[in-house]
C-alpha cells in the first residue's frame, strides 16, 4: 500500500495527509568525531566530577584550574587563536586526585656567586614550556631580590602548571615549585630558563610526585550508548595502570553490542632515546587502544603533546576519514634541539616498538605516523597499527548501523529470496545485500574501502536455519591504503651525439 495515512480499514469519505521525513541523502556519512580528555584538574580547584563539555581553553582553565592537565590538554584543543578542533566536540572526564597522592617539587637558585649581578638583564623562567613574565635582575641584586622576582614573575603566567614560593630564608634562598596536582604525572614537567648570561642559575628539576588517579572512573562516565572517538591520556605515558584500564575499555567498544570502537588513546612522551621512547609500548603488541605521541626533546608537558596531536588528527578524521595524519602541522608545540631529532632509521623502529612519530618541516613538529601499540608476532601487516585504518573501520559500523538498526528494519517482516509480497515493509536477505551494496559503493567512492565490487560479490545474506527470526548478514571489505611511503627510481644516463 503506497500511503496508510488513513487506515486501510477506514470506509467514510475525508482526506488524510501524513508527513514524514525520508533521508535523500544517498551515500554514506561520515562519523562526527567526539573528543574526550582524562586527566585531573588543580588541587586547588573544586569541579564536577562528570563529562562535562568545554567549549574554550579558558572555560577549561576556570573549571579545572588554569595549568592543571585539563587545562594544558585543552590549550591545544581549543586555543584562543590557531588551528584548534573546530566545531569537534571536546568532553572533559575529571580525575581527582589520588588521597595518597603527592605533588612534584622541584627548584631554581641563582648562582650566589654570579650575585650580585655586574649589569642589568632581563630574563624568563619556561615551565613546560610556557614562559613567565620578564623580570629584570638589576645591578647589585641579592639572591633574596633575585628569588622574589623570578616567583613573582612565574605566578603572574596563570597557565604555568607549577605554584612558586620565594624562599628569602638565608643560606637557603631559591625559588621552590610545587606542581598544581598530586601525582607521578608531575614529574614530566621540565624547568628552564631563559634571556641574559650575567647570572647563572641551578635547577633542580621537578621530581618526588607519586601516585596517579586511577582512570576508570573517567571511562565510567562515557557509556555504551555514546560515540567517543579520541581520548587525550593526559597521564605520564609509562603508566602502565592506566594504560591497562584504556586498553580493557578500547576492547569493550568493539563489542558487537557496543560497536563504537575508538580510534585511540592518546598520551604524549619527548624522550630522545628511542629504547626508552617504546620501552612500554614494544610490550603492548596487542594493545589496539593506546598510542604514543614523541616530540623528541620538547619541554611541553606531555598532555599539551597529546592533545596538539589529536588536534590535528580529529579534525582530519572528522572531514577526510580516509585520508592519514602524516604533515599534519603542530604550530603550538615547541621543538627539542636538532640534534636530537630522530633520524628516519630511528623513526621507522620507533614505528615498529609502537610509537608515533613526528618530524621538524620548517622549524615546525608535524605529525608523521600516528600507530597504536598493536603487533602481534607474525602478522604483517599488523591490522590495528594505524590509527587511521581503526577511523575507516569506524565509517563502515557507523553506516551500517545507520542502515540496520532503524524501524523499517527492527521486526519487518522476513521472507525468502524469491518469495512473493504485497507487504511494503517485507524484507529479504536480497534486500540486506542490496542496501549493503550501496553502503559499500559509497565507500569505495569515498577511498575508505578499495574494489568494492569484489565486497559486493562476496556479500552473504541469509535466513538463520534455527530461527525465522533471524538474518544473517557478512561482508568483506578491504580497506584503501595510504600514501605514506613514496618510493621513486630516478634513472639517468648520458646523451651521446
Amino acid at each position: 500500500m503506497v500511503s496508510t495515512a488513513i487506515s486501510p480499514a477506514a470506509v467514510a469519505r475525508v482526506v488524510g495527509i501524513e508527513t514524514e521525513f525520508v533521508n535523500l541523502r544517498g551515500g554514506i556519512a561520515f562519523l562526527p568525531q567526539q573528543i574526550a580528555v582524562v586527566g585531573q584538574g588543580s588541587t586547588a580547584s573544586t569541579y564536577p566530577l562528570e563529562k562535562t563539555r568545554v567549549f574554550s581553553e579558558a572555560e577549561a582553565g576556570r573549571v579545572y584550574g588554569y595549568g592543571s592537565p585539563i587545562h594544558l590538554a585543552v590549550r591545544e584543543l581549543l586555543p584562543p587563536i590557531g588551528e584548534g578542533v573546530g566545531v569537534v566536540p571536546v568532553h572533559i572526564l575529571p580525575l581527582e586526585d589520588d588521597e595518597s597522592g603527592v605533588a612534584a617539587e622541584g627548584s631554581i637558585v641563582p648562582d650566589d656567586t654570579t650575585l650580585p649581578a655586574s649589569e642589568a638583564e632581563s630574563y624568563r623562567v619556561v615551565v613546560a614550556g610556557i614562559e613567565s613574565e620578564q623580570f629584570v635582575i638589576d645591578e647589585g641584586d641579592d639572591l633574596s631580590s633575585a628569588v622574589t622576582k623570578m616567583a613573582e614573575a612565574i605566578n603572574a603566567v596563570l597557565s604555568m602548571p607549577v605554584t612558586a614560593t620565594a624562599n628569602t630564608t638565608s643560606g637557603s634562598e631559591a625559588v621552590e615549585l610545587e606542581a598544581k596536582w598530586a601525582g607521578e604525572s608531575g614529574n614530566a614537567i621540565t624547568l628552564s630558563v631563559s634571556g641574559g648570561d650575567a647570572v647563572e642559575f641551578t635547577i633542580t628539576d621537578m621530581t618526588g610526585g607519586l601516585v596517579n588517579p586511577s582512570v576508570q572512573p573517567a571511562l565510567d562516565m562515557i557509556g555504551e550508548s555514546n560515540w567517543i572517538t579520541w581520548i587525550v591520556n593526559c597521564l605520564n605515558y609509562d603508566d602502565t595502570d592506566a594504560l591497562d584500564a584504556l586498553d580493557t575499555f578500547g576492547e569493550s567498544r568493539w563489542d558487537p553490542l557496543v560497536k563504537k570502537p575508538l580510534a585511540a588513546a592518546v598520551r604524549g612522551s619527548s624522550e630522545t632515546s628511542v629504547a626508552t621512547a617504546i620501552s612500554v609500548s614494544e610490550t603492548r603488541t596487542t594493545d589496539r587502544t593506546n598510542a604514543q605521541v614523541n616530540v623528541e626533546g620538547s619541554p611541553m608537558y606531555p598532555a599539551a603533546i597529546a592533545g596538539a596531536a589529536v588536534a590535528r588528527a580529529a579534525v582530519l578524521a572528522n572531514n577526510n576519514p580516509p585520508h592519514d595524519y602524516g604533515s599534519q602541522p603542530m604550530r603550538r608545540i615547541t621543538r627539542g634541539a636538532e640534534s636530537e631529532e630522530w633520524s628516519y632509521t630511528e623513526r621507522d623502529a620507533a614505528v615498529k616498538g609502537g610509537v608515533s612519530t613526528t618530524e621538524i618541516k620548517d622549524g615546525t613538529v608535524n605529525l608523521s605516523d600516528l600507530v597504536t601499540h598493536y603487533a602481534p608476532e607474525g602478522e604483517v601487516p599488523p591490522a590495528y597499527r594505524y590509527v587511521v585504518d581503526t577511523v575507516k573501520n569506524q565509517q563502515v559500523i557507523f553506516n551500517y548501523d545507520l542502515e540496520f538498526n532503524t524501524p523499517k528494519w527492527d521486526g519487518a517482516p522476513l521472507v525468502p529470496d524469491g518469495q512473493a509480497t504485497t507487504n511494503p515493509d517485507a524484507k529479504k536477505p536480497s534486500t540486506a545485500k542490496a542496501a549493503i551494496a550501496q553502503i559499500l559503493d559509497s565507500l569505495g567512492s569515498n577511498a575508505i574501502i578499495s574494489d568494492p565490487d569484489t565486497a559486493k560479490e562476496n556479500t552473504q545474506a541469509q535466513i538463520d536455519s534455527q530461527n525465522p527470526k533471524r538474518l544473517n548478514v557478512k561482508s568483506t571489505i578491504q580497506l584503501a591504503g595510504n600514501s605514506n611511503i613514496r618510493s621513486i627510481t630516478n634513472e639517468f644516463g648520458f646523451f651521446f651525439g
